[in-house]
């Protein structure tokens, strides 16, 4: 019996015999079954030919991740709380484990929506550490385990100056994450492509789905803008190793969506 991997989103699934007939995730219209045909692989299999790098970007902020499937990158927080991992990879070796341990292992995981979701109970079971995903997603969820906490509402605090707050948009439960503190003292929010930084990295974009080019509506983004308009931040980091706005982030995410509505709605004269 095998927890099976997919390897186009990175979706672990619940042990079975052989591989399962489909990916539940790939096959919904926000993501995609390759050319070649769903294909799975295990975390042992992974970890003989993938190796997660790290990326320090601040005090307090370290980058995870191998570039497998979705190729997200997770971002482990030190808050004084505690060391949060914000999203989640696929990918996780003996090297993982023993670093992140040696940094005071995890406190908590949370998860900015399914496609990230890929071996989170993995994750938990070796740092011992509940899962918070927001309860609006729970359809997605394929591996079951105690380890999930769910939580309901607008937002959810974790602990002093660490809230998960839904903007909803790419799913129902999509969520971000704020750091009151950050390196700086100015407040950070860990997006995953909730809010997408885009590839010059000096906007933002929003969408249902990436690979399949389904955009948001103008209401869905309005409440993305309305839901983070309590917080301030000056960075915002994206999904990718590379995707970062180091400053300014609380402007840059309202010209964003000023931008957007525009171009949606044909009063920018695109």
């Amino acid at each position: 019996m095998t927890f099976f991997i997919c390897t186009a989103c990175g979706t672990q699934y619940p042990e079975s015999a052989a591989p399962p007939a489909h990916c539940v995730i790939c096959e919904e219209e926000r993501q995609y079954v390759p050319p070649r045909g769903q294909g799975w692989t295990t975390l042992e299999a992974l970890a003989q030919n993938h190796m997660n790098g790290f990326r320090e970007y601040d005090t307090g902020l370290i980058g995870i991740g191998a570039g497998f499937a979705i190729g997200q990158r997770a971002l482990l927080v030190r808050t004084e709380g505690g060391n949060l991992l914000w999203d989640c990879v696929a990918t996780l070796d003996a090297a993982t484990v023993t670093l992140i341990k040696a940094l005071g292992g995890i406190r908590a995981i949370a998860i900015s929506h399914p496609h990230f979701y890929t071996t989170m109970v993995e994750w938990a079971r070796a740092f011992e550490c509940p899962v918070y995903l927001s309860a609006a997603d729970r359809q997605w969820i394929m591996r079951p385990d105690p380890a999930i906490q769910l939580w309901d509402g607008d937002s959810h605090r974790l602990w002093d100056g660490v809230t998960l707050i839904r903007c909803g948009g790419h799913f129902p439960g999509g969520t971000v994450m704020h750091w009151a503190g950050g390196a700086d003292g100015l407040g950070i929010v860990c997006a995953g492509d909730i809010l997408s930084v885009t590839t010059d990295r000096k906007w933002l974009s929003f969408m249902r789905s990436y690979p399949n080019f389904i955009p948001l509506s103008q209401r869905e983004v309005e409440h993305i803008g309305a839901a983070l308009a309590p917080y301030a931040f000056d960075a915002i980091y994206g999904h990718y190793f590379d995707r970062v706005i180091p400053k300014d982030g609380k402007q840059v995410l309202e010209k964003s969506i000023a931008r957007y509505v525009g171009a949606i709605t044909g009063t920018r004269g695109y």
